[in-house]
Order: C-alpha cells, then structure tokens, then sequence
C-alpha cells in the first residue's frame, strides 16, 4: 500500500512541475528568403553550412576589402562601394556552383532512372534500388543515395527518408521524381517500371531542348557578367593615384559611385532576365 501511495504522490508532484511549464510550441515556418538560401546552399553541395555563418562570411569579407582599399587609397567613397560589391562576392559565387550542380544532376536523372529500372527489374524492392544507386549509379550521385541507403537502414522509415533526399537535393526536377516514387510505393502496383520509363523519355527531351536554348544565350550571360564588372575593375585600378582617390571623396564623387552602383545592378538584372531561362520553382517540398 506504501509503495502505491508513493508513486501517486510522485506522480502528482510531477504533474504540478509540468504545470510551470509552457507547452512547446512548433518552431516558425522560415520566410521565403531564408528557404531560398538553404535551397541554394543545399543545391552546391554545401550542406554543413548554416545561413549564420555564411551571412557573417560575406560581411566579413567585405570588411576585410573596405580595410584594404582605404589603406590603399585612403578613399572611404571608394572603399565603400567595394566593400558593398565584395559582400557580393559569396552569394554570386554559391548561386553559381548550385547552378552548375543542378545542370549536372539534372543531366544524370535519366541514366538514375535506367538503374533504378534495372534494379527493380532484377528483384530488389523500391527503397533497396534508391539504395544501391549510391554503389551503382551516376558518380555524381551516388553519396545522395548512399546517405539515403544509411538513412533507411537506421529508421525504415521510406517517406522520412525520402524527405531527407528531397532536402539535399534541393531541385523540383527531383522533387517530382522523387513524389512519383513516394505515390507508387503507398499504392502499390505493377506499373513502376513503365512510369519510370516514360519519365525518363520525357527527362531526355526537356534536356535536349534547354541545351539547345542555353546554348544560344550563352553570349547574352557573358557580356552581361563582362559590362558590369569592366567599370569597376577600372576604378580599383585607377584608385591606387592619389588624384583619383581624392576625387571620388567628394560629394560630386560618391554621388557619381552611387549612381554608377545602381545603372550597374539594374542594367545586370536586366541583362540576366531577359537573356536567362526560367528557373522552376520548388512546389513540392
């Protein structure tokens, strides 16, 4: 009877501790800014790196350029406008390798596929297949699915692990391939094989078409890139004299740097939109 006795009043005494405390409540949905980073970050393979430090990076490296221009020139107008454009640097540098990376595995879905057909076909069970592309398939993507293949075998949990891959890979060509094999797995049925050959036959043709049209407004990228850094790479050179820097420290001076900064955005932005292709957009998350 003791012992009943104690564990009620224990009980209880926990039951009032728990009372003090809020219940938690679910973490904020992140903004669409801060998906767009992770998604960039995630899409060059930089999957480690927080938003934190890689916002403090870009701010560092700008103070480390501001530093240095106005030890050189002594031009606070000069070193500002270069600082700004050097904290740049990093954003510009993860949107290029995320966009070089997704060409690369977009160009390899189909040569995925046709492993994952022929694995399926040789007996092996949906998630087993996904498993094995990471010792079979596509060099390039071969850690995703042997961090998937690790994932299944620590929970077996298909659709948590199939999230997992959909994060790392941070592509909505993926994201559909991927929800595709989700539905078929959760209804069951005889025709995966046929459907993951149809989405190959489609993946193939989409490629050759993009080739075609990236192919044709290479040019317009390029000489968009080289007007816009051209004028600046001038001003850092011509900062060295003194003439110049004293010039630019004026009032007449940094109106002239802000008013280039601005023309030099917009006319990129413009430049880059109407010579770029459109980018999907994530729906299925």
């Amino acid at each position: 009877m003791g012992t009943v006795a104690s564990l009620i009043f224990g009980a209880g005494l926990v039951s009032l501790w728990l009372s003090w405390w809020a219940p938690s409540t679910p973490s904020p949905t992140p903004n669409r800014l801060t998906l767009r980073i992770r998604d960039r970050l995630n899409q060059a393979g930089m999957h480690g790196v927080h938003i934190g430090p890689f916002v403090f990076l870009s701010l560092a490296l700008g103070s480390v350029i501001w530093v240095t221009v106005l030890g050189l020139t002594t031009s606070f107008a000069i070193a500002t406008a270069l600082a700004i454009a050097s904290c740049l640097v990093p954003s510009w540098y993860v949107r290029r390798a995320a966009r070089k990376r997704r060409t690369v595995i977009s160009n390899l879905w189909p040569e995925a596929i046709d492993d994952l057909i022929s694995a399926i076909r040789a007996g092996m069970a949906l998630p087993e297949a996904l498993g094995a592309l990471g010792v079979r398939g596509p060099h390039a993507m071969r850690h995703y699915f042997m961090e998937f293949a690790y994932d299944y075998q620590a929970t077996g949990r298909f659709d948590e692990c199939l999230n997992r891959l959909k994060e790392r890979l941070a592509d909505p060509g993926a994201d559909r391939i991927i929800e595709a094999l989700r539905i078929t797995q959760t209804v069951g049925g005889t025709d995966l094989t046929r459907m993951l050959t149809t989405l190959a036959q489609f993946l193939r043709k989409d490629l050759r078409t993009r080739k075609e049209l990236i192919a044709r407004q290479s040019w317009t990228t390029a000489g968009a890139k080289l007007a816009t850094a051209a004028p600046w790479i001038v001003l850092a050179l011509l900062s060295t004299r003194a003439e110049t820097a004293e010039a630019f420290d004026t009032a007449q001076g940094v109106m002239v740097l802000a008013i280039g900064a601005v023309v030099s955005v917009l006319a990129y932005s413009l430049m880059i939109a109407l010579g770029r292709l459109p980018e999907e957009q994530r729906v299925l998350r």
